[in-house]
């Protein structure tokens, strides 16, 4: 019999945020014996020094694939088990920040969770790296537990048609083999100083004192990831917990807001690439233009133009996004209107709509006699907004 402790430690008696489901299928091979004949001793993996690969996107977007289990440390199992540890992801993060042919950053996740140790400096990683480089995230096809851990710290997070994410929970398990043991012949007598030195031992059943140790940390980790993920989404806490660690998919994620919209891994890139477009378009001065002593023009600081525009395009979808009309931030951004232009066509937009009588004043009479276009008082203000902008040009 080949013992594989490095495996159950890291399954049994320490919380993970990982999916129910998966665990079964763990425990389904861990269980019976906690042993696998055919499972070579783990060996330390050498450590990632490969360039940021293109997968096929010459025009910088970069797609990082999560998938799998997710482990701190992979320690050479990753080929065997189908883990990806936090480590490898944040250096492949890293490298795509310090790549200057990196324009953007897609995370391609399919992953049921895994293990709470490191995922929470990761998100950190991930939301501190995205006020570099843009960083989206797209569940495909499942986004659980530690994996949503990692989504929620994107910017945008889409989900395809058939997709899962949530998950919010931790989960602790404790083994009692103490009748294996006796079926094998087989008696513990632990040695030990310091009364709780075997606290959640396997070889017998959980005392109080150590079930009450595990659900303190548990409870702990739970609240650090409700806390994470009302942070990273913008939601309160409250509203987190009242996920009861569910799983959501399709447009019930997006309805409780844990998920921006529906797409697939090439919808995300196709967007990414509009508005990254867009941000560059104004960047006719790519070259700052160098002064002479003698010069009176004015040096123009490129980075500042090109976070203003990119600021700029962000906010356009957030306006299309706020006016029911999402699908309209495709056309503004390509046309390369300002924030102020994109404002007004929203407007006029709205104010051709014919509910906007009746949201002008929740408490308002309805009129008797519908009002013509020429006396709506909204698109009176929407012209004479237009009129203003159009001297100030």
């Amino acid at each position: 019999m080949t013992p594989i402790p490095h495996l159950a430690a890291r399954v049994f008696n320490t919380p993970l945020l990982i999916q129910r489901a998966k665990l079964e299928v763990i425990l389904s091979v861990l269980a019976p014996r906690f042993d696998l004949q055919t499972l070579p001793p783990p060996q330390m993996a050498p450590p990632n020094t490969s360039t940021v690969p293109r997968l096929g996107d010459e025009r910088g977007i970069y797609v990082l694939p999560i998938h799998g289990t997710l482990v701190q440390r992979a320690i050479g199992l990753d080929a065997l088990s189908g883990l990806t540890s936090y480590q490898s992801i944040a250096r492949r993060i890293e490298a795509a920040l310090a790549d200057d042919s990196v324009r953007g950053i897609v995370l391609d996740i399919d992953s049921p969770g895994g293990e709470a140790a490191g995922v929470f400096d990761l998100a950190d990683t991930i939301r501190a790296a995205r006020s570099i480089k843009p960083i989206w995230a797209v569940a495909n096809d499942s986004a659980f537990s530690a994996a949503y851990a990692l989504a929620s710290a994107s910017q945008r997070l889409f989900l395809t048609r058939t997709a899962g994410i949530g998950s919010i929970g931790v989960i602790a398990l404790h083994v009692d083999q103490s009748q294996y043991d006796a079926k094998a012949g087989l008696k513990f007598t632990p040695i030990h100083a310091g009364a709780r030195k075997n606290d959640a031992t396997p070889h017998s059943a959980l005392t109080d004192e150590a079930r009450d140790s595990i659900q303190t940390e548990v409870n702990r980790l739970y609240e650090l990831f409700v806390l994470t993920v009302a942070d990273q989404r913008g939601l309160s806490a409250e509203s987190v917990r009242k996920t009861e660690a569910a799983l959501y998919f399709g447009q019930d994620a997006i309805n409780v807001g844990l998920a921006d919209r529906l797409g697939t891994l090439s919808d995300a890139v196709q967007q990414m690439h509009i508005e990254l477009d867009a941000t560059a378009r104004p960047l006719f001065l790519e070259s700052p233009v160098m002064s002479t002593p003698d010069s009176t023009v004015p040096t123009v600081d490129a980075d500042a133009v090109r976070a203003q525009a990119h600021s700029d395009a962000l906010a356009i979808a957030e306006l299309c996004e706020l006016a029911g009309q999402p699908q309209l931030t495709a056309t503004l951004l390509a046309a390369g209107v300002t924030l102020a232009v994109a404002r007004q066509r929203l407007l006029a937009a709205k104010a051709e709509s014919r509910e906007i009588t009746s949201h002008l004043s929740p408490n308002a009479p309805t009129p008797s006699v519908a009002l013509s276009a020429a006396d709506n008082p909204l698109i009176q203000a929407v012209k004479a907004r237009a009129a203003t902008a159009k001297k100030e040009r």
